[in-house]
């Protein structure tokens, strides 16, 4: 039987996180967004060279911080770069159970004019997760006029005010 390119259980893209800690890690996405892990590979002095987990459909891979390598964390380079998406059937339970595995609220839940409930947490580990169930289907037409309402209703961003 022929390999298969992409194996069972991943889809064509995983994200593949680099943390501080990832022992710690590891029991934090188990906790806060209901990962099981699968597997963990270790270095000779117990590190975490390769882990993979599930959350949902999907896999997600980490490794410990290893600056020998290159491989830094949002902790070592000044924060993430990328946000991970996560939808799930109850978006409350899932926000709320991440705050209370201690992810620090980066935009509260709320429902979007998108059409999602939608919030975003960054995790003790400096990584980004937006969390969402979408809710309502909306028109290209629609998901616009919703749009122009919301931004038209936004205040200006704090470096556009002017100060006296």
């Amino acid at each position: 039987m022929p390999v298969k390119a992409v194996p069972t259980g991943f889809h064509s893209l995983t994200p593949h996180l680099t943390v501080r800690d990832a022992d710690k890690a590891l029991e934090f996405y188990k906790n806060a967004l209901g990962a099981e892990i699968l597997n963990v590979a270790r270095m000779p002095d117990g590190k975490v060279m390769h882990a993979a987990l599930r959350i949902g459909d999907s896999m997600l891979m980490l490794n410990e911080e290893m600056p020998e390598f290159g491989a830094l964390s949002p902790l070592s380079n000044g924060g993430a770069g990328v946000t991970i998406h996560i939808y799930t059937e109850n978006v409350d339970d899932a926000f709320n159970r991440a705050v209370n595995a201690g992810a620090k609220v980066a935009m509260p839940l709320m429902d979007q004019f998108w059409g999602d409930r939608y919030g975003l947490v960054t995790d003790p580990f400096g990584h980004k997760w937006s969390l969402a169930t979408h809710v309502k289907d909306l028109s290209p037409e629609e998901m616009q006029r919703a749009q122009d309402e919301a931004m038209a209703n936004m205040p200006p961003p704090a470096a556009a005010k002017k100060t006296a």
